[in-house]
């Protein structure tokens, strides 16, 4: 399965659309696998590595720069299809504006008929904040599978990451929604990367 998922990854992979509301939504035709996390949480870079390109999502040291949920289509013929998602908990944008991006995050993820998983990005040099608990929250209450994926895994040193997997493995086995398997994930070393991937095609044929 992590040969077939390399090479999936590894062809071809097209940004299909942004969506800034429901209304503008593809159809759901296909698996889907949903990318959410707080801004700053290495998204776009996650995605970049995954899908071993530089520039597929775009990665911007300006928090909340994906505003919209936006569509990747792998695969020729078509597999499935991964989602990007608005960054949450950023402090710099309007109110209004976070709060319209979160109900069109939430609205999202509850209604999505061939959402398959969704991957929570969580910066492993901080663990699970308040802002991942309320997303974690909202898909245990949607019965949404979701996986927790630790970025950034080269910035701390090996037993601090032990720790903190640990804790996130704990923290996780108490919500109904989580899957048991955890990432540790690096874009800059391309630690877990190719686990990851394996994931995501597994989810995707479920």
């Amino acid at each position: 399965m992590e040969e077939r998922a390399r090479k999936l990854f590894a062809g071809p992979i097209a940004f299909l659309k942004s969506a800034p509301g429901l209304q503008f939504l593809p159809d759901a035709t296909v698996p889907e696998i949903a990318f959410a996390g707080r801004s700053n949480v290495g998204k776009s870079s996650l995605l970049n590595a995954l899908t071993n390109r530089k520039a597929l999502a775009r990665t911007s040291n300006t928090p909340g720069r994906t505003q919209e949920l936006n569509f990747f289509d792998v695969g020729e013929p078509l597999q499935f299809r991964l989602v990007d998602m608005p960054g949450y908990g950023f402090a710099e944008a309007p109110k209004d504006l976070v709060r319209k991006w979160r109900y069109l995050v939430n609205d999202f993820l509850r209604g999505r008929a061939m959402l398959k998983r969704t991957l929570v990005l969580v910066d492993s040099r901080h663990g699970l904040k308040d802002v991942d608990r309320e997303i974690m929250e909202m898909l245990d209450k949607a019965a949404a599978s979701y996986h927790l994926v630790l970025t950034k895994a080269d910035k701390i040193k090996p037993t601090v990451l032990s720790a903190t997997l640990e804790a996130t493995k704990a923290e996780a086995a108490r919500h109904p929604a989580a899957h048991p398997a955890l990432f540790a994930t690096s874009s800059e070393t391309g630690a877990g990367i190719a686990e990851l991937r394996t994931a995501i095609l597994e989810a995707a044929l479920t």
